[in-house]
């Protein structure tokens, strides 16, 4: 199951600014390995729940994975071939805005740190954005 709020305020959002670098989230907290966001965007449900699926099979669900990250922007799009006008688009998916510097995953309890480093590689591929695995 994909992550989302269970409840909001507003069921449309403007898009604003991503600002290009962290630097409240940018330490490990829980674990001791950690996955890193480079660059900033917007990433969505789907890949967060990939990158999870990728990283949980890669350690053999050993180990604990924490997500720091949660989608609560809701990301709505029209659909192709309509005309201009007539308001805004429907809500399409939930994303969540994230800056450089940005801790995404962070493992804990895996025996070897190789294991560890190839699970975490895995899963950043599965993001739109360039990641950096980091101690």
């Amino acid at each position: 199951m994909f992550l989302q709020p269970k409840k909001f305020k507003y069921k449309k959002v403007r898009k604003g600014k991503l600002l290009r670098l962290e630097f409240k989230s940018n330490k490990l907290k829980f674990g001791n390995i950690g996955l890193k966001a480079e660059e900033a965007g917007i990433i969505h449900a789907r890949h967060i729940e990939a990158s999870r699926q990728a990283i949980s099979r890669k350690i053999k669900r050993k180990g604990k994975i924490w997500i720091r990250i949660f989608p609560d922007i809701p990301i709505s799009s029209k659909p192709t071939e309509s005309r201009m006008g007539k308001g805004k688009g429907a809500l399409s998916h939930w994303g969540s805005r994230v800056r450089g510097g940005t801790v995404l995953f962070e493992l804990c309890g895996v025996k070897d740190s190789n294991v560890a480093i190839e699970a975490l590689k895995t899963g950043g591929t599965k993001l739109p954005i360039k990641t950096q695995i980091f101690y």
